[in-house]
């Protein structure tokens, strides 16, 4: 009786997805605990979120730098940006008009984009991305925010949460990943 065995590539991606699900189950219960006045708990919380998501961001970076290093990268430093806001934020320490959807909107869409040029996911959660990552720019602003608030937040769930399962049950085609690698390597 042969077992299956699970490759390098194929334990990365699920360790992301797994990673991608503790950063929202944290951030969730951070968000539960602020306003019902464990305040010091939930904002400690909410900087275990932070971290749990830089370290989402790095490991998104390593698996789409065979799509295209640079746009990787800008992914990577706008995330990175929008969790040190974040972490300011924590902190009462940021800027009031900036807000981390400034960088994580642009960021869904980097990372949707990658999604779409490469050949080792559905596009359709690149396009799903995408569009969220538009969702959250058009949430900053009072009128669209307002208006479309449930709308563009469900979008924004909907989009991570299944490149988050996708990556948890299926992984990614480990086979046209390392294709994609093999043709971006000098």
């Amino acid at each position: 009786m042969g077992t299956a065995v699970e490759t390098p590539l194929s334990s990365k991606a699920r360790t992301i997805g797994v990673m991608y699900l503790l950063y929202f189950l944290v951030a969730v219960l951070g968000e539960l605990l602020v306003p019902r006045r464990l305040v010091v708990v939930g904002e400690t919380v909410n900087l275990a979120s932070f971290a749990i998501y830089i370290t989402v961001t790095l490991l998104f970076y390593g698996l789409f730098k065979p799509v295209n290093r640079n746009l990787s990268l800008l992914a990577a430093i706008m995330s990175l940006l929008g969790s040190i806001v974040g972490i300011l934020g924590v902190f009462h320490s940021a800027p009031h008009h900036l807000s981390p959807l400034w960088f994580f909107g642009p960021y869904c869409i980097l990372i949707g984009w990658l999604i779409l040029r490469s050949t080792f996911l559905p596009q359709i959660l690149g396009a799903l991305l995408v569009l969220a990552g538009v969702g959250w720019i058009a949430y900053l602003s009072p009128v669209v925010g307002s208006a479309l608030s449930n709308l563009i937040k469900g979008l924004g769930i909907l989009a991570e949460a299944s490149l988050m399962l996708w990556l948890v049950v299926k992984g990614v085609n480990e086979r046209r990943w390392q294709e994609q690698a093999a043709r971006k390597a000098p």
